[in-house]
């Protein structure tokens, strides 16, 4: 993880390298975001071309989002927050099939400069991928950027994750 929030020009080369890594599997993507707000889908969608991988995605900022939206469990809310592992595989889940695609990925999290709490501090957030046939993969950060570059690094690393678990999959099956 780099010390400083990245650019709207890296997470535009993030999101060409997951392009070209999805267009050589012939695969699919959507994403499910909460506190990046669109910012994973607005770096896919920056590079040309991008509709023949990605399908689309769902701001599910609310927790009716993820429940209506993303049919996560309003009980796994309610005894996990909305700001958990299970919710952000749950909703990773949920997106890559609401989609019929093969990979899915999620993101919730606090931006800050509020919400944050005791065990979850301003700028924590879990990011998760959901590729079909696999059990969903989540990782946990504690972002210390400000209100715009905590969703840019979650949003960086939600992309990288989606190209590292391609990449797992293709070397798997070599």
């Amino acid at each position: 993880m780099t010390p400083y929030a990245p650019t709207e020009a890296e997470l535009e080369l993030a999101g060409a390298r997951l392009g070209d890594a999805l267009r050589a599997r012939s695969w699919r993507l959507a994403t499910a975001e909460s506190s990046t707000g669109g910012l994973i889908g607005h770096a896919i969608t920056m590079v040309p071309g991008a509709s023949a991988y990605y399908v689309g995605g769902v701001i599910a900022y609310s927790n009716q989002a993820k429940e209506v939206e993303l049919s996560v469990p309003v009980e796994l809310i309610a005894e996990h927050g909305a700001v958990s592992e299970e919710v952000a595989a749950s909703m990773a889940h949920g997106v890559r099939r609401r989609f019929g695609v093969e990979l899915g990925v999620a993101v919730t999290g606090i931006a800050g400069p509020e919400g944050g709490r005791e065990g979850k501090p301003i700028g924590t957030h879990y990011v998760a991928v959901s590729l079909r046939g696999h059990s969903e993969r989540v990782e946990q950060r504690i972002f210390t950027h400000d209100r715009d570059g905590n969703p840019a690094a979650a949003a960086m690393l939600a992309l990288e994750m989606a190209l590292a678990e391609i990449q797992a999959a293709t070397a798997a099956e070599r």
